[in-house]
Formats: structure tokens, sequence, C-alpha cells
């Protein structure tokens, strides 16, 4: 645990937190839960054809991810 004077994170000032995951088609009501959350599900673009069609446009590959996170940074 750290000492208490150390801050704690902030996020809430993140607005869409990111998921990375290996987890094959996962449930289409927890995938909705997650986009109501601003949670981003990030998993190898291989392991989209597990999803429904309807989830594979919410999610990112991890190409599209290191894109975003690479344009953040600049």
């Amino acid at each position: 645990m750290p000492p208490r004077h150390w801050p704690r994170p902030r996020s809430n000032r993140i607005k869409t937190k990111h998921l990375l995951t290996l987890e094959p088609g996962i449930s289409e009501n927890q995938t909705s839960e997650m986009r109501t959350k601003s949670l981003q599900l990030v998993l190898p673009k291989k392991l989209h054809e597990t999803y429904k069609s309807t989830q594979q446009r919410a999610l990112l590959d991890l190409q599209e991810f290191v894109a975003l996170v690479e344009k953040i940074q600049r």
C-alpha cells in the first residue's frame, strides 16, 4: 500500500478507458454495459470474429489502439 501522502489516481479524468483482453466472445450484455461506462475493448484482430457483428463495430484491434495512443502522445 502506498504512503498516505501519495495522490490517488484520477481515472475519472480519462473519458474513455481501454481494456486489453484475449477473452473471445464476451456476451452482448457485457459489451453493451462496457460501452455505457465508456470502456473500450481492445483485442487482437483475429479474436474479433468471435464476437457478433453488432459488437465488432465497437472493438479496437491492437494496431488501432497503438495508433490512438501515439496520436494522443503527440
